[in-house]
């Protein structure tokens, strides 16, 4: 693996950002009910156009306590603080206002305060499998790199639990981390595609047995021949990683594969923002139209960030 650039970490953050923001004008409205081309303002949430929300605010939480962190602890701390001053003082917020927020990751957050450590803070039921965590783990491919297999599971798990402990909350951040790390090898993205669910098939890579069944129309078939309309959009998690990676690779390029995610309808942010995430890794930080890029509040955060997170990780 080459060494990690300011650049790269920069084309994830403000991929996640930007798929975050195309798709947050348009959240909860059905498929087939509008056609999203360009950036736009206002909407379900009423906000300007290049307002991102919760799913950025809480990836840039996890990025800036990496950024600070010695280890594994100390990560899941000032993560979890992070996540409390986004609640209560708004930090991490596109406008200074937290205009969303999911049931799960609201009572983690409230568990938080509370006094529970980030070990005990998330939920843990097969009820409450939504994407709050999935949405916001991109950054953490950068921590978990040159890792043995075994921290790596252990880290990610870690770092859902905070919010979302149920196997497939966490394996869901797994598989999708473990995909990025293809990707930073310089793979074609349908030979990263077929490695990782070699590794998975053949047991370099655990999560269970009976987690990894959850996950078999990525596991054991070509997610990618799906046609749209076996692609679920809503909030939970399994149905958020197919989707996403569909989008991924489908498409040949960054404005297609977010487009794409957007379009699928429902719960358009998080969808856009995690196929947005693969998609600034691989195609990179010049892929991602100057013009989306430049619209996002708080534009120049994401730079600045990348550079921290650069000179620790790169």
């Amino acid at each position: 693996m080459d060494k990690i650039t300011a650049k790269q970490i920069e084309a994830v953050l403000l991929g996640v950002a930007v798929g975050d923001a195309l798709g947050v004008p348009v959240e909860f409205q059905p498929r087939g009910t509008f056609k999203i081309t360009d950036m736009t303002g206002y909407g379900t949430h009423n906000q300007s156009a290049g307002t991102w929300s919760d799913d950025t605010s809480l990836t840039l939480c996890l990025a800036d306590a990496m950024a600070d962190s010695r280890a594994s602890g100390d990560l899941l701390r000032k993560t979890a603080g992070n996540f409390v001053r986004w609640v209560e003082d708004a930090a991490f917020t596109a406008h200074g206002n937290v205009f969303d927020i999911g049931i799960s990751t609201s009572k983690a957050i409230h568990n938080l305060q509370k006094g529970l450590p980030p070990t005990k803070s998330g939920c843990a039921d097969a009820n409450e499998n939504g994407n709050g965590s999935l949405m916001r783990i991109a950054p953490l491919v950068f921590y978990v790199a040159g890792k043995p297999q075994e921290q790596r599971y252990e880290i990610t798990s870690d770092v859902s639990s905070i919010t979302h402990a149920h196997p497939w909350s966490v394996g869901a951040c797994f598989i999708y981390l473990e995909y990025m790390l293809q990707l930073l090898t310089g793979k074609d993205k349908k030979a990263a595609y077929l490695e990782l669910q070699k590794c998975f098939q053949d047991g370099r890579l655990n999560i269970g047995n009976n987690t990894l069944s959850k996950f078999g129309r990525i596991i054991r078939m070509d997610i990618s021949s799906l046609l749209a309309s076996e692609i679920r959009s809503g909030g939970f998690v399994v149905d958020t990683l197919e989707a996403a990676l569909w989008c991924f690779l489908t498409t040949d390029n960054y404005r297609d594969a977010v487009l794409k995610a957007v379009n699928l309808g429902d719960d358009t942010d998080t969808t856009a923002a995690v196929t947005g995430g693969l998609a600034g890794l691989f195609y990179g930080i010049e892929a991602i139209p100057t013009g989306w890029r430049e619209s996002l509040a708080r534009y120049d955060s994401f730079c600045g960030l990348a550079a921290r997170l650069a000179k620790k990780y790169g």
